[in-house]
């Protein structure tokens, strides 16, 4: 259960790093154990296809150092599920770890 939350925390990144800048997986790879997620190849580049395949994400070939590399941008549609996101991440801070709100749940 656990790793269905940190998946959800995952994509929520990949697409803020997308807003920022075109990513690919090596350097999401090593972001996120930056941040704590013990992330490999075998989540990172299904996530990736998943979010391009529903839209939120466009990808490119290029060409670096003689090696080919999929860079993936964010999409229009990717930048609205990115605000609602956050929308719902400032909602869930505010009631998780500042406890307001809690009052109308007891």
């Amino acid at each position: 259960m656990i790793r269905e939350f940190f998946l959800g925390f995952i994509k929520i990144h990949i697409l803020h790093y997308a807003s920022k800048k075109a990513v690919c997986g090596v350097w999401l790879i090593k972001e996120l154990k930056r941040h704590g997620y013990a992330v490999g190849p075998s989540t990172v580049y299904p996530t990736l296809h998943r979010l391009e395949k529903v839209g939120y994400l466009k990808s490119k070939k290029v060409v670096v150092g003689g090696k080919r590399k999929i860079f993936y941008e964010i999409t229009a549609r990717g930048l609205k599920a990115l605000g609602k996101s956050k929308g719902k991440i400032e909602e869930l801070v505010n009631e998780v770890l500042k406890n307001k709100g809690a009052s109308q749940h007891e």
